[in-house]
């Protein structure tokens, strides 16, 4: 499966974990958070190795961002890849908090 083939797969808001997830493969790709006063404060993105360099990271980082934009939250970028994120895409920086 390539990266084009992971787009129109589904991701899901599991607000009960703080997580945003996405099955590629039977692999389970994450981004957890903390919602602290508004702030979604990402703290972890992973992604299994099996199914690393199809640019699911990204996609499960952009619906994340997507999600806060539209509940009106900002966001804090505590893990690496979210902070890497945010600097390659400015369309995303009025979100920062």
């Amino acid at each position: 499966m390539s990266a084009a083939d992971t787009t129109n797969l589904p991701i899901h808001h599991n607000a009960a974990a703080q997580r945003f997830e996405m099955r590629v493969d039977g692999h389970l790709a994450v981004l957890d958070y903390e919602l602290q006063d508004g702030v979604m404060v990402i703290t972890h993105t992973g992604v299994p190795q099996a199914i690393g360099g199809r640019g699911v990271a990204g996609q499960i980082t952009r619906f994340a961002l997507d999600h806060a934009r539209a509940a009106g939250w900002k966001v804090l970028p505590a893990c690496s890849y979210a902070a890497a994120f945010l600097q390659r895409h400015g369309e995303y920086t009025d979100l920062l908090g």
